[in-house]
């Protein structure tokens, strides 16, 4: 499929559609970090039942293969996934990949393990049993995020402010009180967003890439309709800001920052509702909050996150997480230990 619309109408129809696998972050990370692009759309009786935007990276002689939340197909086909699974792997041996790596955006369980709120997932536990069955291994390499928080959008404004905690429904309208105005942000605005960005990242230790990296991605994201962001202001100021991408049914937020000052008036409290209004107002069914711990404690570094995220209430979703299948075995090994060191 050569097509950008093209692809991109039929990965919106797709079940488990995901933004990581539209046309433009495929050619964002070409661009940027030379992952070449490889789609690939498979059809059942002149039906579309799959698609894959995979990533190809030069080791070398050999190759790395990485799938963002993909690939995207109706999961409880078991069929169907056995077929693309085992595609996947008769690919990775023809390109001579080291790996080739898939974290589809299959739900393995939701709430918090080991509270009340924890239901497994039978679909993503049959998937998960399927890959191991093939001697796919869970990756050592997570590179997106396993666990998030989903907030559902089907369900009135009143009734999502009143579902948060009392905490944060005063938070946000403290911000109101204390000044705190939003705007829309636009493509002159990139070089706030990432100078906000960058304060955030040296305030909490966070390594971040060059402006160029994060200009290319939110401009064209945003030309392409599928970004949006925000910035909140006191006295005209920037003082923080969320960027949201959006595709299919769900909105995420991929990126918030906020400025050392006027931190006391609770910005981002009033971006995130800012935020959910937003995408329930353009008729997202999620709100995808992206990222929760691993580990649901204080020792995870996302802890302090998650607690201001929870207040928002939403739904823990634990994902599969990404897995690594190697036709080379003794070369994966190799990798790994490369990695490592």
């Amino acid at each position: 499929m050569k097509d950008r619309d093209e692809w991109n109408d039929h990965l919106r129809a797709m079940p488990y559609s995901h933004i990581l696998q539209t046309w433009e972050w495929g050619e964002f990370k070409h661009a940027t970090v030379n992952w070449k692009p490889f789609r690939w759309a498979f059809k059942r009786n002149e039906e579309l039942v799959a698609m894959a935007s995979v990533g190809q990276r030069r080791v070398g002689a050999l190759n790395v293969l990485y799938a963002p939340k993909g690939p995207v197909l109706a999961y409880d086909d078991i069929q169907l996934a056995q077929e693309i699974i085992g595609w996947l792997e008769k690919w990775a041996r023809r390109k001579r990949a080291i790996w080739v790596k898939i974290d589809p955006d299959v739900p393995l369980a939701t709430g918090v393990p080991g509270e009340e709120d924890d239901t497994p997932s039978t679909l993503g536990q049959t998937f998960k049993d399927l890959i191991v069955k093939r001697r796919w291994q869970f990756s050592k390499e997570q590179v997106q995020f396993r666990n998030t928080i989903v907030i559902d959008l089907n369900q009135s404004e009143e009734d999502l402010f009143a579902s948060m905690s009392q905490n944060t429904r005063r938070k946000v309208r403290q911000a109101e009180k204390k000044g705190v105005t939003i705007r829309t942000a636009g493509i002159d605005d990139l070089p706030i967003l990432y100078d906000l960005y960058a304060n955030t990242g040296e305030r909490d230790d966070f390594i971040i890439r060059p402006y160029n990296y994060y200009a290319t991605l939110w401009r064209d994201f945003m030309e392409a309709g599928l970004a949006h962001a925000f910035i909140a202001e006191y006295e005209h100021k920037p003082i923080a800001h969320v960027i949201l991408f959006h595709f299919g049914s769900k909105c995420w937020y991929f990126y918030g920052a906020s400025s050392n000052e006027e931190r006391q008036r609770m910005p981002n409290y009033a971006l995130q509702w800012k935020a959910i209004q937003w995408a329930k107002a353009q008729g997202y069914a999620a709100y995808d909050m992206w990222g929760a711990p691993d580990e649901f404690d204080e020792s995870d570094g996302m802890w302090g996150v998650y607690e201001f995220k929870r207040g928002f209430r939403g739904t823990v979703v634990r994902h599969i997480g990404a897995w690594d299948y190697s036709p080379f075995r003794p070369l994966y090994a190799l990798y790994n230990r490369t990695r490592s060191r």
